[in-house]
């Protein structure tokens, strides 16, 4: 048993990450608080708050589900994949990577790209492996929120497609989760998926029913600011009069689509969209250090190349990461569910090498310069380290970009201008920058 001293200092340290850059929203704090943290102010920071006291064994077990602060990533390696065949420090463990899409043409249509996920946990469903998944769909109830959420029919599955790329804490349910009778498919963002397994580790009830995790891969996050943000540009300021809040609507790669009880439709191409991003970005994203879901039996991304962007439809990046997934996948593949091709590690990376240039290279080194200012950092168990000079002074104007564009007058400023001449010129100068910066992001990146 820990000392009264130790509690407290853990119980403070808890506060001080839920106050910083720290927490990620998990959720898992909540969940496990029994009703004493809960998360506030939904639509502005969306952060936990405790509210009433815990009690020693509550923050025991709370500290060491939190992966805002501390996830050992080489030590979850081998609790977790001890006999996984491949290893790449960017793509984390894995078995077989792959390009794929879902069989059924209305699964992938309705998918951010090839319907991997969500066919899975219906192939789960079907054949009896799983009785129920969790996952995330837009509430109901409240349709500008997304929630976390068990389904168990095809028809809660199909609704929580598409990705969600604001705020959801999806470890908040653990308590439904325990009390669940049957087995259970869970999907999360990193973030999620890490404390997911710390809990794992010390075979806390929360996670007893979870037999696979699958996961996406993770760029960023949005608070829902952005959302009522965009609303502001269309000259509607009731956020409430949403009706529908879609992320990734239509054939891929999707578009952003809000539905009004006014009838009136508000679409933005995704790649318009993106220009929300640096205004509004959940700031704890820019410090993880995981593109690729390193820690769940399967993980799926866009396949970001031109001869599958140029096809349309959506493709899939598929990477299985021990026996469990690619068991699945192959029984998925034999029984006409998927279809898939294999690729190499080095064509995986680099159809994602400005993701993992962002994850592997700019969040160490924003990690670094965080540090130096004396603010609290994440600790992953290793660094990356001795990239090209030019790569850290890139990295510093990127960092003073989102610093200043993360401020009030920016956000105010760009609020001037229509969302569609803004995502235009937003995805012109991504593209000229993407370019003007590719050799020195490309730089030692294998």
């Amino acid at each position: 048993m820990e000392s009264g001293n130790s509690i407290s200092a853990k119980s403070k340290e808890l506060q001080q990450i839920m106050n910083s850059h720290l927490c990620n929203r998990c959720g898992s704090c909540v969940g496990l608080s029994e009703g004493a943290i809960e998360f506030i102010d939904r639509e502005g920071k969306y952060y936990p708050k405790i509210v009433k006291a815990l009690h020693d064994e509550q923050v025991e077990k709370i500290y060491h589900a939190c992966s805002g602060k501390y996830f050992d990533f080489p030590r979850y390696r081998e609790l977790f994949y001890p006999d996984t065949t491949n290893f790449h420090t960017y793509t984390g463990p894995y078995e077989k990577i792959g390009i794929g899409h879902a069989v059924d043409p209305d699964l992938r249509i309705n998918a951010a790209s090839g319907g991997i996920i969500t066919t899975s946990l219906i192939y789960l469903l079907k054949t009896g492996k799983i009785d129920g998944a969790v996952t995330t769909r837009m509430n109901p109830k409240v349709p500008w929120q997304a929630e976390a959420f068990i389904a168990t029919t095809r028809e809660e599955i199909i609704e929580s497609a598409q990705s969600k790329y604001c705020i959801t804490s999806v470890n908040e349910i653990l308590p439904q989760m325990e009390a669940f009778k049957g087995k259970l498919a869970y999907v999360g963002i990193p973030p999620q998926v890490q404390s997911i397994r710390k809990l794992q580790e010390v075979n806390d009830p929360s996670v007893k029913n979870i037999e696979y995790i699958f996961g996406p891969f993770y760029g960023n996050t949005l608070h829902f600011t952005s959302v009522k943000a965009l609303l502001r540009s269309y000259k509607v300021k009731d956020f409430t009069q949403i009706t529908k809040l879609y992320f990734r609507h239509g054939e891929w790669p999707g578009n952003m689509r809000v539905e009004l009880k006014s009838d009136k439709v508000i679409e933005l191409k995704k790649f318009h969209a993106n220009y929300l991003i640096p205004f509004y970005i959940l700031k704890n994203s820019l410090f993880c250090t995981d593109l690729a879901n390193e820690f769940t039996d399967l993980s799926v991304g866009d396949a970001w190349a031109p001869v599958y962007e140029e096809r349309g439809k959506g493709f899939s990046l598929i990477l299985t990461r021990n026996n469990k997934g690619q068991n699945l996948l192959n029984e998925m593949i034999n029984a006409g569910w998927l279809n898939f091709e294999e690729i190499t590690e080095n064509e995986a990376i680099s159809m994602h090498s400005h993701g993992y240039d962002l994850k592997k290279r700019g969040a160490f080194i924003r990690i670094r310069l965080r540090k130096l200012f004396g603010k609290p950092v994440p600790d992953y168990g290793y660094e990356l380290k001795d990239f090209p000079l030019s790569r850290y002074l890139m990295e510093y104007i990127i960092s003073f970009m989102f610093l200043v564009l993360g401020t009030w007058p920016a956000r105010r400023f760009i609020g001037l201008f229509s969302p569609e001449f803004v995502g235009k010129f937003f995805e012109k100068a991504r593209t000229l920058w993407k370019k003007s910066s590719y050799k020195i992001k490309r730089a030692d990146l294998h």
